[in-house]
């Protein structure tokens, strides 16, 4: 006679639909895993663990109404024994301490591998807290402009966005990193380049290296 395991239960809280749906259908693929319900804003979550008590809620921290975190608020005050990871765009020091401070059980990023995902959620669901590891910080932009940028007239933005570009920091990144679109920092891309009167990429990175910025 074959034994059968207990399956992870699951409910994925999110208000964009095409992650949502993906990140739903990578699951169902899991044998040890099921999802049981998804909803759009933490109303609708609310609203399903009146009848359906999960293992474990992967919980957006942006969404409409109410945020990830006020949702892990109530979660944790009236379902105290359900885990809680929350999924966010940022990784963001003091968001991450917050949804410690706040009883999470664990964070991880949107952009975060199969394997990072499924072994995360395993490993909450054996008990475990799974938060990332603190990320080098980048230097602070000092009060004063570098007095060689002061002649191309760039804003405390574009100097600061030249720091991240010289960190090799992608466009996505530096938007996700500042809370910008990623339409903004092509924007400001756009206009250091004119400022310094460069052409391309290529020709930025070499600027950034000749001058030491």
């Amino acid at each position: 006679m074959e034994s059968t395991v207990e399956k992870l239960s699951v409910i994925i809280a999110d208000d964009h639909t095409l992650f949502i749906n993906g990140l739903h259908m990578l699951l169902q693929g899991e044998p040890d895993i099921e999802v049981i319900s998804i909803a759009a804003n933490g109303k609708e979550l609310l609203h399903s663990l009146h009848t359906k008590t999960p293992n474990l809620v992967l919980l957006d921290i942006n969404m409409p109404g109410m945020n990830g975190f006020d949702v892990l608020k109530r979660i944790k005050d009236y379902y105290p024994k359900i885990k809680v990871i929350m999924l966010s765009t940022y990784n963001e020091e003091h968001l991450i301490e917050k949804a410690k401070a706040e009883g999470a059980n664990g964070y991880l990023f949107k952009n975060a591998e199969k394997a990072e995902l499924l072994q995360v959620m395993r490993s909450v669901a054996q008990g475990q807290l799974c938060f990332p590891c603190k990320q080098p910080v980048v230097n602070s932009m000092p009060n004063e402009p570098d007095p060689f940028l002061k002649q191309f007239q760039l804003t405390k933005r574009e100097t600061e966005l030249l720091q991240f570009i010289k960190q090799n920091f992608t466009n996505q990144q530096m938007a996700d990193h500042l809370h910008l679109s990623i339409y903004t920092v092509e924007t400001h891309r756009k206009n250091i380049m004119q400022k310094l009167n460069l052409k391309n990429p290529v020709e930025l990175n070499r600027f950034i290296m000749q001058y030491n910025l």
